[in-house]
């Protein structure tokens, strides 16, 4: 027989679980039911299965099983799918005062990231026996008592629930009492104590009586209550209450001292015999006194502790009322005190797994983290809605009823945000709603999505002449928006030549700091300026570059001394000149041309003479060269002036040369014309040389003036604003007869002789920026064009 009904509970659970399963299917969520006190290591299902999964995959995608609870009730074996149990359950201690036992938990799998639900139902065992609050209960009952009077007894509780809850009570063999077992539904059975005969104190003044409470497992439990009758006498009036059930419905949120309900009962007796005084009855786990107060003369009940619906959402209260009798006689009523919820709990926000950082390169629709929202709350109140607050690129995505994935939902860019705290906020239904808020802290990781950056597109570097090798003329600085790495930049130069020559040959780069080295030392009048390219990258996977062009710009040093061009010779021989005795003021002696390899002022001469103390006969044009004389001859003069031309240039500090030249005075000008036999002049011959030149003057005087005259009807048409941004345009004249033209941005110096014989024209142009440093800077990168005209002999402009 016990096999039969064994089968048949099996039979059930099958059908059970049967249903479970399809209901979970319509839910998409996997469901599983399991006996409490289960050993450890027991097969609760094979999910692997349920999940159409192969063993493979659950191993490879890393399956875990998580949820919000303390203890870690169930664990996945990788290797067959099955979820076994991890700890001991007991569904009296996980699931109280509740019917249905059901633990929620999430599968996570990895590659990609999905959530699936599972809910283990927790089944009821017969592990717990009745008991009572007490081991001795005591009656004291008149020997007045007539048959069929009852007496209510003390309530058996037992923590299992369904059929291992208490069924029946027993009552131990005696003649005058019997057992009335009531059923109360839902509130469980009670048992009353009938009186069968009537009592003979005289005859036997104590019954003792065994009380048993039996559950329905199976095998059955059961617990015992020794009750003690004692038999008293005359008092034979008992109180009577109003009603034998009182039912009320109070307010969760009812203020302490609030009376919810004053009790009634009556006695027919007189005096002592009839006051009656209320109390309570404690039962096994609820002790009605800590929430509610009870006046013990009046009857009034009021509210003592704080009510809370999501804790207990009922009470089930006994109440007694006993007269002051002798004897007294009591009678027991029931009280039901039934709490209406309001809307007093927030919905409650739990982050069950938070996957960050997040890569700045995330899909959409990647999980970040698995939230689930509660509320303590019935009805409306308990029903909640979630979502992000604020704009970002993150949005909540239901997964079930009150289970979210946090999931990306735009562009993620570390180097514009590199942690993003979401705001999520929960509201329920209540009225007023009620809401909390939670923060979750996302931080995005770096990948390799910005190249290198330099500041410009083109660098100038300035570097003077001469430098020794192995100088740093430069360091290149690049930037790069991202992180460790991927921001770690490397430099080198591209591949190129400059006339034939590897730049390799000529410059270095530190791959690590960037720093230019020369190696070797340039000269400015073989190479102005060369360009080349610098290739920034980082060290990324893949890695990033970017090209940056860079210009040398090689800057003249006063490092060539002014060389003399002929017909004179340089120091050290004398060159001879003759001028006639009745020579004016201001007659041509000689002309003293000279050169300078260096450009800029570096190239501009400047002459001097040198001559005896006191003599005061000659003067030389600083700019020009031209040798004079101050004054007419006088009979106290020499007939023989040795000077010393001194050429120097200007540059910082000034090299110089000399030339020695004998001026002899000499009587008739037939004499002159034998001196200068040295320098033919053929006025109507005109050399090839010549022409190229005077073309070459031409040419160049008219660019020089058409750009002047554009530049100045440029400048007429600018706007106030514009103006401000350059100085007027400005042309000085010297003393020497030269004249410069000069505006903000670049100079043109031109020095013409006041001869009419020789003169030079000088042009500095300025190409290039100008670089940093002293007043030479300025026309030092300059390209200067130099012409100098022939002897006197040929024509001049």
């Amino acid at each position: 027989m016990y096999k039969g009904r064994h089968n048949e509970h099996a039979w059930i659970l099958v059908i059970a679980l049967l249903c479970l399963c399809l209901c979970d299917c319509c839910a998409s969520q996997i469901s599983y039911s399991i006996s409490e006190e289960m050993n450890k290591g027991s097969v609760v299902g094979n999910i692997a299965k349920d999940l159409n999964l192969n063993v493979q995959d659950v191993e490879n995608r890393n399956l875990r099983i998580v949820s919000s609870y303390n203890h870690k009730y169930f664990d996945v074996n990788l290797r067959t799918g099955n979820v076994f149990v991890n700890e001991r359950i007991d569904r009296e201690e996980s699931c109280p005062n509740t019917v249905k036992c059901s633990l929620k938990l999430q599968a996570l799998l990895d590659n990609p990231m999905t959530a699936h639900r599972i809910e283990v139902s927790v089944l009821d065992i017969n592990d717990n026996a009745p008991e009572f609050i007490e081991q001795t209960h005591s009656l004291n009952i008149s020997e007045s008592m007539s048959p069929g009077e009852r007496f209510f007894l003390p309530i058996a509780e037992d923590a299992d629930i369904g059929s291992n809850t208490v069924k029946t009570y027993k009552l131990s063999q005696n003649e005058y009492f019997s057992l009335d077992i009531q059923s109360g539904g839902e509130h469980g059975v009670s048992a009353e104590l009938v009186l069968q005969k009537a009592l003979d104190r005289e005859k036997q003044p104590v019954i003792n009586l065994i009380l048993t409470a039996v559950d329905g497992g199976k095998p059955a439990k059961s617990g015992t209550l020794q009750i003690n009758v004692n038999v008293l006498d005359v008092n034979d009036n008992t109180p009577i209450f109003s009603r034998s059930l009182y039912k009320i419905r109070v307010r969760e949120d009812t203020a302490h001292g609030t009376v919810i309900i004053k009790l009634n009962a009556t006695d027919l007796d007189e005096g002592m015999n009839s006051k009656i005084l209320y109390s309570f009855i404690k039962r096994v786990n609820i002790d009605p006194s800590n929430m509610f107060s009870l006046n013990s003369e009046t009857g009034e009940i009021s509210v003592k502790g704080t009510l809370d619906y999501e804790e207990t959402p009922a009470y089930e209260v006994r109440v007694q009322a006993m007269d002051q009798g002798t004897f007294p006689r009591s009678t027991q009523a029931k009280l039901l005190i039934e709490i209406i919820d309001v809307n007093d709990n927030t919905p409650e926000i739990s982050v069950t797994s938070l996957m960050t950082p997040v890569k700045e390169d995330a899909e959409l629709g990647t999980i970040v983290a698995l939230v689930t929202v509660s509320d303590k709350d019935g009805g409306n109140n308990g029903i909640t809605h979630c979502k992000v607050v604020g704009s970002v690129p993150f949005k909540l995505k239901s997964n079930y009823k009150n289970d979210y994935s946090l999931v990306v939902d735009g562009p993620l860019d570390r180097e514009d945000t590199s942690v993003y705290d979401v705001t999520i906020t929960a509201t329920d239904e209540g009225n007023p709603p009620l809401s909390s808020v939670t923060v979750i802290t996302v931080h995005v990781s770096d990948v390799n999505d910005n190249a290198p950056r330099f500041m410009d597109s083109v660098i100038n570097v300035y570097m003077t002449e001469n430098s020794p090798p192995g100088s740093v003329i430069h360091t290149i600085n690049a930037f790069d928006s991202d992180l460790e790495i991927n921001a770690k930049v490397s430099y080198k130069l591209l591949d190129n030549t400059q006339k034939n020559i590897p730049f390799s040959s000529m410059i270095n780069i530190n791959s690590e700091t960037g720093d230019i080295i020369s190696l070797q030392s340039f000269n400015y009048e073989e190479m102005k300026t060369f360009q080349f390219k610098v290739q920034a990258t980082d060290s990324g996977v893949p890695p990033l570059s970017s090209n940056v062009t860079v210009n040398v710009l090689v800057l003249d040093e006063n490092d060539n001394s002014p060389a003399i061009l002929p017909p004179y010779s340089e120091h050290g021989s004398v060159n001879s000149e003759s001028i006639p005795y009745s020579a004016e003021a201001g007659y041509f002696v000689a002309k003293i041309r000279a050169v300078d390899a260096d450009s800029g002022y570096n190239a501009l001469l400047s002459y001097h003479l040198s001559e005896p103390k006191g003599n005061n006969l000659f003067r030389i044009g600083t700019s020009t060269g031209e040798i004079r004389t101050k004054r007419r001859m006088s009979d106290n003069d020499l007939k023989s002036h040795p000077l010393v031309v001194l050429v120097c240039d200007n540059g910082e500090p000034s090299l110089s040369a000399t030339v020695s030249i004998e001026v002899v005075v000499v009587e008739n000008t037939a004499d002159i014309q034998t001196q200068f036999r040295h320098v033919p002049i053929k006025e109507e011959s005109f050399s090839d040389l010549n022409l190229y030149l005077l073309i070459a003057i031409v040419s160049v005087s008219v660019i020089f003036l058409l750009s002047l005259i554009t530049l100045m009807a440029v400048k007429c048409h600018r706007t106030d604003g514009t103006f401000s941004r350059y100085s007027a345009p400005m042309i000085t004249t010297h003393p020497d007869g030269s004249w410069s033209y000069s505006k903000s941005t670049q100079q043109y110096d031109v020095c013409f002789s006041s001869d009419t014989l020789k003169s030079d024209v000088v042009v500095f142009p300025a190409p290039f920026p100008p670089a940093d440093g002293d007043l030479i800077s300025i026309n030092g990168g300059d390209t200067f064009t130099r012409t100098q005209t022939l002897p006197s002999t040929d024509k001049m402009l």
